[in-house]
């Protein structure tokens, strides 16, 4: 029963410990896979950084990573993996299930090496919300990181999916 839909999705993720807060507004690729499971698709718009002189001019800079970052999501009400790779420096995977620790494995990637690190980290599921039948038009998910037993943070993922 694989069928998909092109929609408009804001993506947010949110910290509410530290200033983290980013939000992509673009059109993505939505998989149903059964009645409760999908796939969304979507590339990152560029990210340019930027700069500014003494005098408050913005100064052209170049653009953040040469590649587009990919971003998939699989979901459902009771877990989500989120894969974020295609930038050549750093990719990451989270796996959240409502209720229980998972992992986050972030991934960097060396120009000047063959050597790749791994950073893993684990995380906990504190609340899983999907919204919307057939297809979802809401998903929020919010999760603490962990390293070893130090807490990292408390973060929030929200998905508006528009029809």
């Amino acid at each position: 029963m694989l069928t998909y839909h092109r929609r408009p999705v804001c993506l947010s993720f949110i910290s509410t410990d530290f200033p983290i807060c980013t939000e992509v507004e673009t059109v993505a690729t939505l998989y149903q896979k059964d009645y409760e499971r999908f796939h969304l698709l979507l590339t990152e718009p560029v990210i340019r950084d930027r700069d500014f002189d003494a005098e408050g001019r913005e100064i052209p800079a170049m653009p953040y990573g040469e590649t587009p970052r990919l971003l998939w999501l699989e979901f459902s009400p009771y877990r989500v993996t989120l894969t974020m790779q295609g930038n050549g420096q750093l990719s990451y995977r989270h796996l959240l299930q409502r209720g229980m620790y998972g992992f986050s494995r972030y991934c960097l990637h060396s120009n000047t090496s063959s050597q790749n690190h791994q950073l893993c980290l684990r995380n906990y599921t504190r609340n899983l919300v999907l919204e919307g039948t057939p297809l979802p038009d809401f998903f929020r998910v919010e999760y603490e990181l962990w390293a070893d037993r130090v807490a990292m943070g408390h973060y929030v993922i929200n998905l508006e999916i528009h029809h």
